[in-house]
């Protein structure tokens, strides 16, 4: 049974990083690590928005200065330049006792911040001044709203009347919107139906990246979502049907609009 052929253009994937129980390097030279937080779930509340986020190591070690970053279920980094964890005996810090080898600090969360799992990066500062990643740690936040499922709307494929001689580059598009915050989609995408009704139900993944010659898309965060796909004389003759479609991250799908592509 013949396919539509797909444009796969070269794409670089990140490989996610392991996620340990909680330690990467847990001993090194002077130092041990014995406990990071928070490790379990969170959920926003307007009158207290601070998490407290600790990193202790044994009594023995010899510790300075420990620093983290904190990755959102976006994958965007939360603070702009490496948070500090202090061991000073501040309660603003949501430190106790100072000079234990327990380092905290309180940083605030928004509902405006999408839910999911979140990954907190620690680090220890070396005697060179180089940050050593020695931990990873992460929690499940929920930002307290109602989570509303994602919409579509202005599909556009062109062309979507082909007269196959030569393989033929197709551009789709549809804009995608979330109440939650653009950053609460996770996927959007679209499914082929062949000519006969027949579908392998693949999801095609559409993207807002900015990348014109891979994926087709103009602009980076404009809420257009964009994919190229290519066939030729050996995709079946008739009418395809695209139906696209956005997923969330708490698993709400949007409306479903059909777009269809005349091969002949």
């Amino acid at each position: 049974m013949r396919k539509i052929v797909l444009l796969l253009l070269p794409i670089i994937i990140l490989g996610c990083e392991q996620t340990f129980d909680n330690f990467i390097d847990a001993v090194q030279n002077n130092y041990q690590v014995s406990l990071v937080s928070p490790t379990d779930s969170i959920e926003f509340r307007a009158d207290d928005s601070l998490i407290t986020i600790r990193m202790n190591f044994t009594s023995s070690s010899e510790v300075s200065d420990v620093f983290c970053d904190i990755i959102a279920s976006d994958q965007s980094k939360l603070n702009s330049s490496p948070f500090q964890l202090f061991d000073n005996g501040d309660p603003s810090t949501g430190d106790v006792t100072s000079g234990d080898n327990r380092f905290a600090n309180k940083f605030p969360l928004s509902e405006f911040y999408p839910n999911g799992v979140y990954n907190i990066k620690y680090y220890v500062k070396s005697a060179d001044e180089t940050l050593q990643q020695v931990a990873l740690a992460s929690f499940k936040f929920n930002n307290g709203q109602d989570n509303l499922p994602p919409i579509i709307a202005n599909t556009i494929i062109e062309p979507d009347t082909v007269v196959v001689i030569a393989p033929t580059v197709i551009s789709t598009s549809v804009e995608a919107s979330d109440p939650n915050g653009q950053n609460d989609i996770i996927k959007v995408y679209f499914i082929v139906y062949k000519p006969d009704g027949s579908t392998n139900d693949n999801e095609l993944e559409l993207f807002d990246d900015g990348n014109i010659d891979d994926h087709g898309d103009l602009f980076a965060g404009d809420g257009i979502y964009s994919r190229l796909i290519q066939i030729d004389e050996t995709n079946d003759k008739g009418t395809y049907r695209f139906e696209f479609q956005a997923k969330d991250r708490g698993g709400k799908s949007s409306n479903i609009i059909d777009h269809f592509v005349l091969i002949q």
